[in-house]
């Protein structure tokens, strides 16, 4: 099979309408191994459904076993060289905590509180969620951290992300979950609060809901 972006598009092509994310997963898979410049192409496409191949590639390359970690330092400077085209939230949520996390992982962390302050909503966004790969390791100090950054976003999508991010953070570490909560949930926006207290007691979440803003 040839693996190449013009390939890949032919194929996408040929998938039944309307196209199901699944199929363009299946299809992402047979086409794990595509070279670095093919994978830009796709994700340089207007087509949202080539970025979504492109992406779902990039995850399943990082993350299989034969890849080097030469081919992983590729992939991670695409995907940040690339971030104006990964711009909706199931674009970030496809693999930024593979690329981006799992890059990472054993690597400073210094470029997630660049996007946390980042004026696009999107690196925002891929700030907190890339910290899911360190959070399904046992380590939440990056999640709290960044999402005292972001506590107050004036974006529904990074709300969203942050709140998903507490919650699973919680699993880690509850006592640093209900510290967090404390200091925010007075002011925290309803979105970001009803995420991150998913996982709590009945009682408990009542109290913090209580606390809340109305919004």
């Amino acid at each position: 099979m040839e693996l190449t972006a013009e390939a890949f598009v032919a194929r996408l092509g040929a998938l039944a309408t309307p196209v199901r994310m699944g199929d363009i997963f299946a299809l992402a898979r047979e086409f794990t191994d595509l070279p670095i410049d093919g994978i830009d192409r796709l994700l340089r496409s207007p087509e949202h459904h080539q970025r979504v191949g492109a992406l779902s590639i990039m995850g399943k390359q990082f993350t299989h076993r034969a890849t080097t970690e030469a081919r992983r330092t590729e992939l991670f400077e695409l995907y940040l060289r690339r971030t104006d085209y990964i711009n909706t939230w199931d674009l970030v949520d496809l693999s930024g905590h593979h690329v981006v996390g799992g890059y990472l992982f054993d690597k400073s962390r210094d470029v997630l509180y660049k996007l946390a302050r980042s004026g696009d909503w999107w690196e925002r966004r891929l700030a907190i969620f890339a910290t899911l790969h360190f959070v399904r390791k046992g380590q939440a100090d990056d999640t709290f951290a960044i999402a005292d950054l972001l506590i107050n976003d004036d974006e529904d999508y990074v709300n969203k992300a942050v709140g998903g991010l507490l919650r699973e953070a919680g699993k880690v570490d509850r006592s640093r979950l209900i510290a967090f909560l404390d200091r925010h949930a007075a002011t925290a926006p309803r979105v970001t609060l009803r995420a991150a207290i998913e996982h709590l007691d009945p009682p408990l979440r009542q109290h913090y809901l209580g606390l809340a803003r109305t919004h």
